[in-house]
């Protein structure tokens, strides 16, 4: 089968590869639809942490936001799942451990994560070898790009229920990339009043003609009480900002990551009586996502600028936007074509 493979920074090509076996307690899934994610794009670059800590390593298969069919199935495995359209959790834990046994197998010290780390195969190929616990089962007539977007979505979805905020309450994101637009979506469906600050006003275009009225600028942004305020941006300076920004004893999340160290004084957050929460994968949102895109509280495909075929993700990982792409953030691969 043709499969991505990064075999060294900036080094990038299809493959032709054996086609993976559904091992004991594994299904394999024909991918429909895979996501090309910031993370993607690190690894490609060599600016992925770990490369430098020894959890992933060349050469690598990424891919982590994908949907699919399930088309085999290993020993062990219910044969209900063939044919079923699924995505799948990223991180796979041991199984075994107090934290995995506590729900918690995102923070797994044996984690492992498809498409990213400890060798796990991704999702930028026409098939991918998945553990059934993994799965997570989706509509049949739901979008494959909605399928696609239900990994990002899951982190999101976390997001947005860490803030604690009600219907009338009020959030303040700060970003509009993909997995900050995806948390005002969320947001708003839940019917907390949302609003959105973003570097310019031409990364705030799509966000308006999502229907987003509160969208602004550093300069424009209005004095309001910020219940909340989710930092979804990878600017160093603005966890502090958001620390600054939010209403005392208010509730700040942080899932963005910047790529060199951010400055947050402790103070900012004690003096303020703020609770911070730091978010690390979807696992715990896949099921709200999924379930919100299905009864079309949340439409997300306006934030997938064009869809193209493997051949072309070696250029999207280098930076490439083809030239009919929309306006969204993120490019989808159809590892059919």
């Amino acid at each position: 089968m043709r499969a991505l493979v990064i075999t060294g920074p900036g080094e990038a090509a299809v493959h032709d590869v054996e086609p993976p076996v559904a091992g004991a307690g594994q299904v394999v899934v024909d991918v429909e639809r895979t996501g090309v994610c910031g993370t993607d794009v690190e690894l490609f670059t060599g600016e992925m942490s770990y490369l430098r800590t020894g959890r992933s390593w060349y050469p690598l298969r990424p891919g982590h936001e994908w949907c699919g069919i399930v088309t085999r199935v290993g020993a062990g495995v219910e044969r209900r799942w063939l044919g079923r359209r699924v995505t799948g959790d990223t991180m796979l834990g041991c199984g075994d451990c107090a934290r995995c046994l506590a729900g918690r197998h995102h923070v797994c010290a044996d984690l492992a994560e498809i498409g990213i780390s400890r060798g796990f195969a991704g999702a930028l190929a026409e098939r991918i070898a998945v553990p059934v616990t993994a799965l997570r089962p989706l509509p049949a007539e739901l979008d494959p790009a909605l399928g696609a977007l239900v990994e990002p979505g899951g982190n999101a979805v976390r997001a947005v229920e860490a803030a604690g905020l009600g219907r009338g309450g009020r959030l303040l994101i700060l970003g509009t990339g993909t997995i900050g637009l995806l948390a005002a979506l969320f947001a708003r469906a839940r019917g907390i009043e949302t609003h959105l600050m973003g570097r310019d006003r031409q990364g705030l275009r799509l966000a308006a003609t999502l229907g987003f009225a509160g969208v602004w600028t550093r300069s424009e942004l209005p004095p309001l009480a910020w219940d909340a305020v989710v930092d979804a941006s990878n600017a160093p300076e603005l966890p502090a900002l958001a620390a600054d920004l939010v209403e005392p004893a208010g509730r700040v999340i942080y899932i963005g990551l910047a790529g060199t160290p951010s400055t947050l004084d402790t103070r900012d957050l004690l003096l303020k009586d703020v609770t911070a929460v730091g978010i690390l994968g979807g696992s715990a949102g896949l099921a709200a996502a999924a379930a919100a895109y299905a009864d079309g509280s949340v439409d997300a495909r306006p934030l997938v600028a064009t869809t193209v075929g493997l051949a072309e993700t070696p250029g999207i990982l280098a930076g490439h936007r083809p030239p009919a792409a929309g306006p969204g953030p993120k490019i989808h691969i159809d590892p059919r074509r």
